[in-house]
């Protein structure tokens, strides 16, 4: 539930800070007024799409069993992955720009009097965003969850989101979009490494990858991945106290690129600090 809660706290967050970034464009426009109808619009419209998405996957997921449902849930786990650590380095690139961007496609539908193609550009940027979250959920075991505990995480991560938003744009030197933004890529990164290998688990269960060497050792004396803790620890970074040797090797690689990549510049750490 914890990876989950702050997958929801992070995009919620991110989400918040688009919308911040419209509503402060909006607030300098004679037509403001108009402007924030059409930004609810946009908002709303993006979280429809990704409750269309939820309502999608959940339906597919019903009608699956077995082996069939296994393998979906694998696939989801690898989707959310690859969608989390692209993310992020497009965060990464172009995060110092993302005001830029976004005022200028207002600017430009608002010089036409096109109110309902800013709906459009804020509709696909809160879309993306929750549509990820939607992705990512699922990768995390969202399926798993009952109703009142999924309601109370998306309701928690959002309150957090808001309270983290509220206090970013304090300006605080401590607590800034920079230090924001680190330490969530970082936390995303570990997340996308579980997730991936809990997929490659899957597989693995279903003899389409094999393990090579299972177990590779055990270390269930130090920290039990079945325990509480210890399963928390395995969803979020990828940790097996018996792994096998595939996971293993292919949590290692990625590791290794992931740390070669993190070396270019941070340009997301700049744009609104």
């Amino acid at each position: 539930m914890g990876n989950a809660l702050f997958i929801v706290w992070r995009e919620s967050a991110e989400a918040l800070l688009v919308i911040g970034i419209v509503y402060a464009w909006l607030r300098r426009q004679p037509d403001a007024a108009i402007g924030r109808r059409y930004l609810a619009i946009g908002v709303v419209a993006g979280i429809a799409l990704a409750l269309l998405l939820a309502a999608a996957m959940l339906g597919v997921a019903h009608f699956l069993s077995g082996d069939a449902l296994d393998g979906f849930q694998a696939a989801m786990m690898l989707v959310a992955a690859a969608l989390i650590v692209q993310m992020v380095f497009w965060m990464r690139r172009h995060g110092r720009t993302l005001k830029r961007d976004l005022e200028t496609r207002m600017r430009r539908n608002a010089d036409a009097a096109n109110w309902w193609g800013l709906s459009v550009v804020v509709a696909l940027a809160i879309g993306r965003e929750t549509a990820e979250t939607v992705v990512f959920l699922y990768g995390v075991g969202m399926a798993q969850m009952t109703w009142p505990t999924f309601l109370a995480v998306v309701a928690a991560g959002i309150v957090l989101a808001w309270l983290t938003f509220w206090l970013l744009q304090q300006g605080s030197r401590w607590f800034s979009w920079r230090a924001f933004f680190r330490f969530s890529e970082i936390a995303l990164l570990l997340l996308a490494g579980g997730l991936m290998v809990g997929g490659l688990d899957k597989l693995i269960g279903m003899d389409i990858l094999p393990p090579l060497v299972d177990p590779l050792w055990n270390t269930t004396a130090l920290l039990d991945d079945s325990s509480r803790f210890g399963g928390f620890v395995a969803s979020f970074t990828g940790y097996r106290s018996q792994p096998a040797l595939l996971p293993t090797l292919v949590l290692a690689v990625y590791w290794i690129v992931m740390g070669w990549q993190l070396r270019t510049p941070d340009e997301v750490s700049k744009k609104a600090a």
